[in-house]
């Protein structure tokens, strides 16, 4: 079991990931994290649904 500290980050509250963790799930900035609380248990499970990337829709080169 690892431990973290929560940490206050501007108005909000934040738990760290470890190095280890981020690249062994390929965690980059931006990601989507899907969050599961679990009142009766205390628990609050994020499972990470990838790398959503946006494209744009506009062909720039045919709007000059």
């Amino acid at each position: 079991m690892k431990i973290r500290k929560v940490i206050k980050t501007g108005n909000s509250l934040c738990l760290t990931i470890p190095s280890k963790y981020i690249s062994d799930f390929d965690i980059k900035e931006g990601d989507i994290a899907q969050i599961k609380v679990n009142k009766a248990k205390a628990s609050v499970t994020y499972i990470f649904t990838g790398h959503p990337r946006q494209l744009s829709l506009i062909d720039k080169s045919k709007t000059k």
